[in-house]
């Protein structure tokens, strides 16, 4: 990450990375995509109502090729540089938006409070890694910019202030934002599907994100890499309650 892309990022709360995964790539990633949600349908798919989805996020254990996107080193070097710390997964989730038919809408939310302690007041970034072309007659991901040092508003206030940016791009574009800034799946009247692999990654020195990725053993304890093994041991509690009760030990 060079010094413009960390400086918008300080003044806006994200940055988009451009098409980092070519096009033969994005339509190999979207192969097994699909194909997990045809392997796994409801047994590890889930539906989010709220935000007109459906969530896979376990992909660690059904598509273990989702790491070729989770450890992608332009994605690694860009997310320690904005945190400022070795960085460790907290969660990640493949996401599905079907066709839709209606009124466009939206749900503006802020998954964690701002990090006050940190200069970008960020503690976790959210990758989001577009594997199917986005423009403005599909689904997107909206949100509303914010500067590190700016006043923090409630909804409608800060919707006025900032303004909406829908991001669009082609299949492999990625962005990365701080997932405390107001921000929103924007679903539209479309006959196009939307197909998302979403990453939150974290500092080993904070505690895990969520509860919803299992990390394997093969990863955090088995792995031959110990930057492999270190970036999966922050581990949530339902990573440890999988470890034991298949007899791994898992760390303190």
């Amino acid at each position: 990450m060079n010094t413009a892309d960390y400086e918008f990022f300080r003044h806006n709360g994200y940055v988009p990375l451009d098409q980092l995964f070519s096009d033969q790539d994005a339509a190999r990633l979207r192969q097994g995509f699909d194909e997990d949600r045809a392997t796994w349908g409801r047994a590890f798919w889930r539906p989010l109502e709220s935000a007109y989805q459906t969530v896979n996020c376990d992909p660690l254990i059904t598509w273990p090729a989702v790491e070729e996107i989770i450890r992608h080193p332009p994605i690694l070097d860009a997310v320690e540089t904005l945190l400022g710390a070795p960085i460790c997964l907290s969660e990640a989730c493949l996401r599905h938006m079907a066709p839709y038919e209606g009124e466009g809408w939206r749900r503006w939310h802020r998954d964690r409070p701002h990090w006050q302690q940190h200069p970008l007041r960020t503690q976790y970034v959210h990758a989001l890694v577009y594997l199917a072309d986005v423009d403005e007659t599909t689904h997107c991901f909206s949100l509303s910019p914010e500067a590190a040092d700016a006043p923090i508003l409630d909804q409608e206030d800060q919707l006025a202030r900032g303004g909406i940016v829908d991001l669009h791009g082609p299949a492999g574009t990625v962005v990365l934002f701080n997932l405390s800034v107001l921000h929103a799946a924007t679903i539209r009247p479309t006959q196009q599907e939307r197909k998302t692999v979403q990453i939150y990654y974290g500092r080993r020195d904070q505690p895990h994100l969520s509860n919803y990725t299992t990390l394997p053993a093969r990863l955090w304890r088995d792995h031959s890499d110990p930057e492999v093994r270190a970036f999966y041991s922050v581990l949530n509690p339902k990573s440890r309650a999988f470890s034991a009760a298949f007899g791994a030990s898992a760390p303190e």
